[in-house]
């Protein structure tokens, strides 16, 4: 793992309107085995009003992860990722679909549009559970992921 990752707080935003999913992933994501800052919104507008640090979440805290429901009043979850993807200082954030939908057209259309892993919302509170807790394990203890924005000219 990333020493500069030990040395500061994982942060988190997951994207969810279901307050049962919430609660469980807030759960999972308290006890995982790092420090995880986790940020919560409810809808596709206020997920990107924090990616962009608008409104109230002008001092929002860059995430590290995006935990992303594709099921959203207003704006979608399949458009905020689009928008994730598309803008070339989010575009390295690792984006993971978390949803309910085992639709193949789902699955294809997120990765086309760059997410990062597709995973189905396992039914029962401790199959949920579990797969948060590995998905954290993976994302912070195995992937390296980017320090910082996505600046391409900070690499040429």
């Amino acid at each position: 793992m990333d020493s500069e990752l030990n040395m500061r707080p994982v942060n988190v935003l997951l994207v969810e309107d279901n307050p049962a999913h919430s609660e469980l992933a807030v759960e999972a994501l308290n006890d995982a085995k790092m420090h995880v800052e986790l940020s919560v919104v409810d809808t596709g507008e206020k997920a990107l009003q924090f990616l962009y640090r608008e409104g109230e979440y002008n001092n929002a805290t860059r995430p590290d992860l995006v935990l992303l429901d594709l099921n959203l009043p207003g704006i979608d979850g399949r458009e905020v990722l689009m928008r994730i993807k598309n803008d070339p200082n989010l575009k390295c954030m690792p984006v993971v679909v978390l949803t309910t939908s085992d639709s193949e057209k789902d699955i294809l259309a997120t990765y086309n549009c760059h997410a990062n892993c597709y995973i189905k919302k396992p039914v029962s509170f401790d199959q949920f559970y579990n797969a948060i807790q590995q998905l954290t394990d993976f994302w912070f203890a195995l992937v390296k992921l980017p320090a910082d924005e996505c600046d391409a000219k900070k690499y040429h």
